[in-house]
């Protein structure tokens, strides 16, 4: 393959991560795109912030080129966890154009250097802080994919909306009568192998 087939994979899943990330607050109270859905705070508009900065950092700061944000949650000092959740002064507009000049920067990173170009990850262990622009992209992708999944689950949860992308949910229905038979289907073998390894069928929720 040659390197701009690589890298127009890699482009293609990485926007392909973005996308199904952001379609996850469409439509989306603004209280609902910020409240904690789970016991370690997860939340939608959290999940993007964090994605920009990681963006921004593994595929601007790590490679030399600088992107002129201010980040004051990523910065020495700041607060645990502060890019994982919006604060009240930081509107939705703010953290999703913030993400989308996250990807613009991260794109001319990768159109501009090769893919064998070695980079400096200064959070990282002396020593071991370079990594190739092939590899941040991989773990870019990996982070965002992860989150995506984040999000995919807290949507379902908060108020029934799934799928992949809006053009194409992968999904193999849309009748919620099949999803009720089959979510039986799957409480019942999961009391059949409880019964059989001795143990007692859990209380459906």
């Amino acid at each position: 393959m040659t390197a701009s087939g690589a890298k127009s994979d890699l482009r293609f899943y990485l926007q392909s991560a973005r996308d199904a990330l952001l379609w996850k607050l469409d439509g989306v109270a603004e209280y609902d795109v910020r409240r904690p859905l789970t016991p370690t705070g997860t939340n939608l508009l959290g999940l993007v912030k964090h994605a920009a900065g990681v963006e921004l950092g593994y595929l601007g700061d790590v490679f030399g080129r600088p992107h002129g944000e201010p980040l004051p949650w990523l910065a020495d000092g700041a607060e645990p966890n502060g890019d994982m959740w919006a604060t009240a002064d930081e509107s939705r507009e703010y953290v999703v154009a913030l993400y989308r000049r996250a990807w613009a920067h991260a794109d001319a990173t990768i159109e501009a250097l090769p893919l064998e170009t070695v980079g400096r990850v200064p959070w990282w262990q002396d020593g071991k802080d370079e990594v190739t622009l092939h590899h941040a992209v991989v773990r870019v992708i990996a982070d965002t994919q992860r989150h995506a999944g984040h999000a995919d689950v807290l949507r379902e949860l908060m108020d029934g909306a799934v799928g992949m992308r809006e053009d194409n949910t992968a999904l193999p229905s849309s009748d919620p009568a099949w999803w009720e038979a089959y979510r039986e289907r799957l409480e019942g073998a999961a009391r059949q192998a409880a019964e059989r390894e001795g143990g007692r069928p859990a209380v459906s929720p």
